[in-house]
Parts: C-alpha cells; sequence; structure tokens
C-alpha cells in the first residue's frame, strides 16, 4: 500500500499520499490535529463541513470562524475573494489571541464554485500560516496552488467506493511524522483491503488516458444538458465544475427541498437540495437519457410548483471573525436543556443546528445566541422544512 501511496502522489503532483477508509471527514480531522496543537486557534470558513468542528472538540482547538458573502438570490455561500481573507487574517492578528496555526478552505464548494486559490493561499503564507484545503467536492487543483494540505474524496470526485479518501501533501510546513501521528489516532487499525485497493484503483483511472477519455465525455454530456436548459430559459448558477449543475430554484418561486420532493416521486433524484437551489451531480457515469429526460421533467416542475420569485435570502448576522463564547467541547460536553426557537435569544448553543446534507452548521456549540440570530434561525426553519427543529439545544444556566 505503501508503493501505491507513491504512486498516487507523483500522478497527482503531490509529494506525500495517505489512504483513508473513513471519507474525507476522517482525513479532515486528522490534518486539523496534525496542524493545531491542543489549545491554538484554527481560521475556518463558515461554510465548513461540520466534521471540522468534531475535530476542534478532539483536538481541544479553538475554532475562529470567519464570514463569507452570501448570494442573496439562491442563498448560497460564496468562496471569499482576497481582499476579505486580508481583512479576516488582519482581524485575527488584532484581537489579541494566539496566532492561528492555520487555515482552512473549502474549494470547490457541494455547488462547484471555486475561488481564486493561488491568491488565498499566497496571502495565507504570507501571515506564515499553513493552509489545509478541503477538496471532497474537487480533484486536487488546490495543490497547484500551494496548498499544503490537501484532503480528496474519492467516492465524490472520482470512481471510488464510499468512504474512500485521500490526504495529500506538500512542503515543509508540516511535518509527515505529525501527519502520520494523527491517522493513528484516528484511523482503524484494520482499514479495509477494498477501500484501499478502490482508492487507489480509482486515483489512477482518473489520470490515466482512459480516465481523461471518460471525463471528456462526461464534460461534453454535460455541455449538452446545460445548454438544453438555459434554453429553455431555466436558471442555472454559474460555476467552476461543468459536472455539476445547479438549477437556481428561488428565481422560480420554487424552494428546492419542495422541489426535491416533487422529482423524487417522479423518479429524478438531485444530490443537494437547499432553500434556493438544487444540485445534480452528473458525475463521470450519468443515467442514461438524462440529457433528454431531465429538461423535461424541470419544466413540468416549473409549470407545477412555480410562480413569482422567492424573495432574497438574508445573510447570517455574524461578524467577519467569531469564535464560541464558551469553548467548543466545554459547551458539546455541558448539561443542557431544549427550549423553543423563539425563546433561544440570549442563550448559548449547545449542539449543532446543521442541515444535512450539506452539513454545514448554522449554528456552532459555544455561540451565545443573539437576538439577530434567533430572528434568521426561525427564517431557517421556515426555509428547511423537516430539517430544522422546533427547540435548540442550550446550556443550563446559560
Amino acid at each position: 500500500m505503501a508503493e501505491a501511496q507513491q504512486r498516487a502522489a507523483a500522478l497527482l503532483g503531490a509529494e506525500r499520499c495517505w489512504f483513508g477508509v473513513n471519507g474525507a471527514s476522517g482525513l479532515l480531522q486528522a490534518a486539523l490535529l496534525a496542524l493545531c496543537p491542543p489549545g491554538s486557534r484554527v481560521l475556518l470558513p463558515r461554510n465548513l463541513h461540520r466534521c471540522l468542528l468534531h475535530g476542534c472538540v478532539l483536538g481541544g482547538i479553538e475554532p475562529l470562524l470567519y464570514d463569507l458573502p452570501s448570494d442573496p438570490v439562491t442563498g448560497l455561500w460564496q468562496p471569499p475573494e482576497p481582499r476579505r481573507l486580508e481583512r479576516v487574517l488582519a482581524a485575527a492578528a488584532a484581537d489579541g489571541g494566539s496566532p492561528p496555526a492555520a487555515l482552512v478552505l473549502v474549494d470547490p464548494t457541494y455547488q462547484g464554485l471555486a475561488a481564486d486559490l493561488p491568491a488565498l493561499v499566497a496571502l495565507a503564507h504570507r501571515a506564515s500560516l499553513p493552509v489545509l484545503v478541503d477538496q471532497a467536492h474537487g480533484g486536487g487543483e488546490a495543490l497547484a496552488a500551494g496548498a499544503d494540505l490537501v484532503v480528496l474524496s474519492v467516492q465524490k470526485s472520482g470512481t471510488g467506493l464510499a468512504q474512500s479518501a485521500a490526504l495529500l501533501a506538500q512542503g515543509e510546513r508540516v511535518p509527515p511524522a505529525a501527519i502520520a501521528r494523527t491517522l493513528l489516532w484516528l484511523q482503524t487499525s484494520s482499514p479495509s483491503a477494498l477501500l484501499l485497493a478502490s482508492t487507489a484503483a480509482a486515483l489512477e483511472h482518473g489520470a490515466s488516458a482512459a480516465g481523461r477519455r471518460q471525463r471528456q465525455r462526461a464534460v461534453a454530456r454535460a455541455g449538452r444538458l446545460r445548454q438544453r436548459l438555459e434554453g429553455l430559459g431555466l436558471p442555472l448558477v454559474a460555476n467552476g465544475d461543468p459536472l455539476r449543475l445547479v438549477l437556481a430554484t428561488a428565481p422560480l418561486g420554487i424552494n428546492g427541498l419542495e422541489a426535491d420532493t416533487w422529482l423524487l416521486e417522479r423518479g429524478v433524484i438531485a444530490e443537494l437540495p437547499e432553500p434556493g437551489a438544487l444540485t445534480f451531480c452528473l458525475g463521470l457515469n450519468p443515467p442514461r437519457g438524462v440529457v433528454r429526460r431531465l429538461p423535461r421533467q424541470l419544466q413540468e416542475l416549473r409549470r407545477a410548483l412555480g410562480g413569482p420569485p422567492l424573495p432574497p435570502f438574508t445573510p447570517p448576522p455574524l461578524p467577519l471573525l467569531a469564535a464560541p463564547e464558551l469553548p467548543i467541547g466545554v459547551a458539546w460536553r455541558s448539561p443542557a436543556e431544549a427550549v423553543p426557537l423563539e425563546e433561544a435569544a440570549g442563550r448559548v448553543a449547545a449542539a449543532l443546528i446543521c442541515p444535512y446534507p450539506p452539513g454545514i452548521p448554522l449554528l456552532v456549540p459555544g455561540e451565545r445566541i443573539d437576538a439577530a440570530r434567533a430572528d434568521w434561525l426561525l427564517e431557517q426553519r421556515r426555509l428547511w422544512p423537516g430539517q430544522i427543529a422546533d427547540t435548540v439545544s442550550v446550556v443550563v444556566g446559560s
């Protein structure tokens, strides 16, 4: 397996590679613990996957959560621009706490939205910060941008079996021994040979001539589908991944979760429903007939459920940079009680509010819920029917 990992590193342009059998989540946690000693702080984006917060609890790490822009039309988090990251880094340097140990980026997003990674990584390196990029929905492009650690989900962006993943490393900012140690803590001592072999085979196939031809055919097919949908006047979100088709449902007057339910009843499965958008991950082998069938089904969806555009989505009332008031691990382990969301203002959260998918927390344990945040969460409950409870878990006595 060591030889397979070395081959994979060479194929992807990395210096080192480790396979994982606990999905991208397990490798993100291992990478985070390798970067950040107990008691340190780490810059995490608000669109992080919740597994990184679990890593903070396991490692005694303080999350510094930086806010991101959001699109009022779809409600989707947008990638950070270099100017915004400059402000985040300046705020972290000026807040009186210890310097952050690392910066984490999510790129591309679940919906295929991509940032100017070379510029963001360069800013972090100038601030002496190593960079971990969550590329669970990408293909390792962050390495060329200079990222120190990159995590891939081989099942999401390749042909690997579920829970197959890879951690790529380059440079000297993160000692390989630190990564090996944290992998020992978090990975099973009896990894599945099937998943390890699947990871190796998927990465080698993706880099092969046959794999490149397969991707070219898939991209061409996806391009034809996009052209058909745009020709029908269906609003699509511009993104950087041709194999991820994002329908903006809000301009059609449709909540994406309601659209998903309607389509499921007719045998059409989307990857990710959200209040303002519906993401289809076409993959390397989309279902036969999708170019013909999906446009017809989406036209019928518009006729059946469409109406005036939904009102603009309100961004969360969050500061540019904030840490939980109570340490996240303390809050999560504290005695808790459930209170109605309508009565949550002023209390400290004891658990996540996290619609899944996409697994992005709307509220983090240890955060104090001010009145504006409480009102926003009430609106999110309406927008995510069935995904957000009527109550929130709060720390007793907070």
